[in-house]
């Protein structure tokens, strides 16, 4: 392959390490300057794609692409939630028009299973239209729900490890509050998110290894009804005077006015009700084995934009599945997925491979049915063991000026566009 330029996109709902992944793709790429010749980056994704919006990354300070290290979300470049489906096919040719005009030789899209459905479309897209381009997926999604519930194909996302680090810390704090308030508070809500697959609240048990909190755990698999989960609160609270609980943005607790994303994912935050607020509603509207009320707290995109919580672990894996993915591209192995994998044995160790996009497209693991507990409200030391390496051990060093953090700051150096303005199909008015 003669030389080409490199296109990096990203969709989906952002983490705390997507950039570093995006780091990692422009720094490897300085690697092979005999094979690529600019990084361009998709503005808001394949939405930016379709408009012809590509940021030149190759034109930014090298200091600025160092800070994507520390600088949490989407905000470099820009995620979306735009599914390019079958029928759109005026789509598909503006994707190949405007990759044509640019010399794109590689595209690497960065996201969870639905990306990785437009990255395999893309590619095969690309041997379609005879283009000299390969198309690789790069993973990336707090819900680490991507892949095979085997843990064959990856054995965890990026974004996860910082997730489950941010539940960590949180349900450490809330028990404080929840120990000295409790006469007057004796249950405190905590909402998670994970539309419907329970790693993110699992992880609130890692702030609690030997189990001495008051902890209740609820997640989407535990299928408990509204009642079910307050008689085990309520238990809790007569066997230990309090009770901290952690439950599922996806936990059927009856109508929340929900609304869906144009991928037809429920969006929990933008419901008219929230979980937990129907839950804390529930419980004082029966009435509590103390005195005193429960109170609640939702936590939204704070855990998935914070870069204080990030883990260390999770940064360097994110770097590294960026990277992984250049060297696939220049290796001429395109409609692949970069991928994580876990050597065995006791002492946690990784290592970096490929698998086929078309297994990982559109795919969803499930939460495994035998790290749940039997009493539905807690998981099992299993998944401990899976999740603790995850969240590493230090805190992440955070470069701040006058007490605010310094995040990486690119310059709008979008290329020239060579094409006609474009609406993306599914934005046109009806």
């Amino acid at each position: 392959m003669s030389k080409k330029n490199l296109l990096v996109a990203q969709s989906g709902g952002p983490s705390p390490v997507i950039n570093s992944s995006l780091r990692g793709v422009v720094e490897a790429a300085r690697c092979f300057p005999d094979r690529i010749d600019q990084v361009y980056a998709g503005w808001h994704g394949i939405e930016g794609v379709l408009k012809e919006e590509l940021l030149n990354l190759s034109s930014q300070d090298e200091q600025e692409i160092a800070l994507l290290r520390n600088t949490p979300a989407a905000g470099a470049i820009g995620t979306c939630r735009y599914k390019v489906r079958k029928n759109q096919l005026e789509d598909f040719e503006r994707i190949v028009a405007v990759l044509k005009a640019h010399n794109i030789g590689y595209f690497l899209y960065n996201g969870g299973n639905d990306s990785m459905d437009t990255a395999h479309k893309v590619a095969n897209l690309a041997q379609e239209h005879g283009l000299d381009l390969l198309g690789i997926g790069i993973p990336k999604t707090i819900d680490n729900d991507v892949g095979d519930s085997e843990f064959k194909l990856i054995d965890h996302t990026p974004g996860y490890g910082s997730v489950a680090r941010y539940w960590t810390q949180i349900v450490q704090n809330a028990d404080e509050e929840n120990r000295g308030s409790c006469p007057a508070d004796p249950v405190l809500v905590l909402q998670a998110m994970g539309r419907r697959i329970g790693y993110i609240p699992a992880a609130a048990r890692l702030a609690d290894p030997k189990r001495e909190m008051p902890l209740l755990i609820f997640m989407a698999e535990s299928g408990l009804s509204m009642e079910e989960m307050a008689d085990k609160i309520n238990d809790m609270v007569k066997a230990r005077g309090r009770a901290l609980v952690v439950i599922s943005e996806g936990c059927d607790v009856g109508e929340l006015g929900l609304l869906r994303d144009s991928f037809g994912h429920a969006q929990f935050g933008a419901s008219a009700l929230t979980v937990q607020q129907a839950m804390v509603n529930y419980l004082n509207s029966k009435g509590l084995p103390a005195k005193g009320s429960a109170r609640g707290q939702t936590y939204g995109t704070d855990q998935r934009d914070t870069a204080i919580y990030a883990s260390i672990v999770d940064l360097d894996e994110a770097y590294r599945v960026g990277q992984k993915a250049v060297e696939l591209a220049v290796a001429g192995q395109g409609g692949f997925m970069s991928t994580i994998l876990r050597d065995p044995g006791l002492i946690y160790n990784v290592r970096y491979d490929k698998v086929p996009l078309s297994e990982v497209a559109n795919s969803e693991r499930t939460f495994p049915s035998a790290w749940i507990s039997d009493d539905k409200a807690d998981v099992t030391d299993d998944f401990l063991r899976y999740a603790q390496p995850l969240i590493g051990e230090d805190w992440p060093s955070v470069p701040t000026i006058m007490g605010r953090q310094r995040f990486a700051q690119l310059k709008p150096i979008f290329v020239e566009r060579k094409l006609p303005s474009y609406i993306p199909e599914a934005d046109r008015k009806k």
